[in-house]
């Protein structure tokens, strides 16, 4: 297998940081240069049929793209350590917060970036300054519903480490190049924050 990555963007390092999770050595690592514009050059577009990374190129010449799904394909081949949930009932919760994390959180935060960095000018075409704050503030507050449920769980989707928290730290992380980050007054987000941060593999790719 190999795949198309960029250290660059956030949401590949979802997917190196389940392959480190999870140990896994035998794939093949291909480096996208997103700002040379790479990922939209024809012979990209036509393996993983959108201008995205990261994707997964398997050896039967099936390419998968978006993140989430690279991490479920990888997950039914390596099967632990265990990251989407191991019954109909862990599975559900689990995707639950993960698209939750995803949608209020990782997209807005990601979304402030791009329309505030000043170096990323050049692939967003034209920043616009009302996105950039309105999409921080839509993050904040989910940060603040999360901050609720990491009260009562050390883990976002329960008392375990899952794809949640992996979704959840890096868009966090990213939003850190534009110095956001969760209110001092969050006390579980921040001791959640940063036991994730601490792990072994939150390292890779990043």
């Amino acid at each position: 297998m190999k795949l198309y990555t960029s250290k660059r963007a956030p949401n590949p390092r979802r997917v190196r940081w389940v392959m480190a999770e999870k140990n896994i050595t035998d794939v093949e690592i291909i480096e996208i240069d997103i700002m040379s514009g790479d990922h939209k050059t024809p012979e990209y577009r036509s393996k993983v049929g959108v201008p995205h990374v990261p994707a997964l190129e398997l050896d039967d010449g099936t390419t998968i793209s978006e993140s989430v799904a690279i991490g479920r394909y990888l997950e039914s081949m390596y099967p632990e350590p265990n990251l989407f949930g191991h019954d109909a009932r862990e599975q559900a919760i689990i995707e639950m917060w993960t698209r939750r994390c995803e949608f209020y959180l990782a997209n807005p935060l990601m979304l402030n970036v791009r329309h505030s960095h000043p170096a990323l000018a050049a692939l967003e075409g034209v920043q616009v300054a009302e996105v950039a704050e309105y999409n921080r503030v839509w993050a904040e507050r989910f940060m603040r519903t999360l901050d609720r449920q990491l009260a009562d769980h050390a883990f976002i989707a329960g008392d375990r480490f899952t794809i949640a928290d992996i979704v959840a730290t890096i868009g966090l992380d990213f939003a850190r190049l534009v110095k956001v980050r969760p209110p001092e007054d969050l006390v579980a987000l921040n001791r959640w924050y940063e036991t994730c941060r601490a792990r072994p593999a939150a390292s890779a790719g990043a």
